[in-house]
């Protein structure tokens, strides 16, 4: 599909959710009127819209993602569990119908040409450096084993998606920025920007730690 395929997609609001595309999403299904959309998906290509509700302002997003159904199970009472994938992202271009749920028309949108890979690569590679200390940095101040899962996407685009899904969960309205970015670089380069950040008060932290620790043994 093209950036200028356009189709009615059945649309699933949900209060600070951000699906990024190669993102699974699992979802607990129990309104009727979703039920019904749910039942509507399944009945054609298993697809509906993921789109991020501010729950203040409670106005939905243009921007958002569509989900794949990849397994579902519904239990007596009629609801259902299901788990869901992100496949391409969509703008919303005007709502169809609100009741028993919301449709509307969407078009397809996907990142820009890339005319510099060898860059693209050296950020990613940045990225993904920052990533690796962010996480051990955790580790250790956490007293636990943290790591990285070893399918980590190493594609620049894939890899910033990867990013924004797992960012921290009060930050719904950044991930949502970054979902609506058609620049890989300005994606990989936000996300540096905030685990770079991260990665320098997690190190004044853990040096921090280690002084009170040496204090502490030298007291004893």
């Amino acid at each position: 599909m093209n950036d200028y395929s356009v189709r009615e997609l059945p649309l699933f609001p949900l209060p600070d959710v951000v699906l990024f595309p190669q993102q699974l999403l699992p979802l607990h299904i129990f309104e009727s009127r979703y039920r019904m959309m749910l039942q509507t998906a399944l009945e054609s290509d298993k697809r509906f819209g993921v789109v991020r509700v501010d729950p203040e302002t409670r106005e939905m997003a243009e921007v958002g993602c569509c989900a794949e159904v990849l397994q579902h199970q519904t239990t007596e009472d009629g609801r259902s569990y299901i788990v869901t994938l992100g496949q391409q992202r969509f703008r919303v271009l005007n709502v169809t119908r609100e009741a028993p749920f919301r449709s509307a028309m969407v078009s397809w949108i996907e990142d820009d040409q890339v005319s510099q890979h060898e860059g693209l690569n050296d950020l990613r590679d940045t990225v993904r450096d920052a990533l690796e200390d962010v996480v051990t940095l955790t580790a250790k101040l956490q007293g636990r084993d943290v790591t990285l899962p070893e399918d980590l996407p190493d594609l620049p685009r894939e890899l910033s998606f990867w990013i924004g899904a797992h960012l921290d969960h009060n930050a719904a309205q950044e991930q949502q920025s970054l979902l609506e970015l058609t620049d890989t670089f300005e994606r990989l380069q936000r996300q540096f920007d905030m685990l770079d950040n991260t990665r320098r008060q997690l190190a004044a932290r853990t040096v921090l730690k280690d002084t009170f620790a040496n204090a502490d043994g030298q007291d004893n």
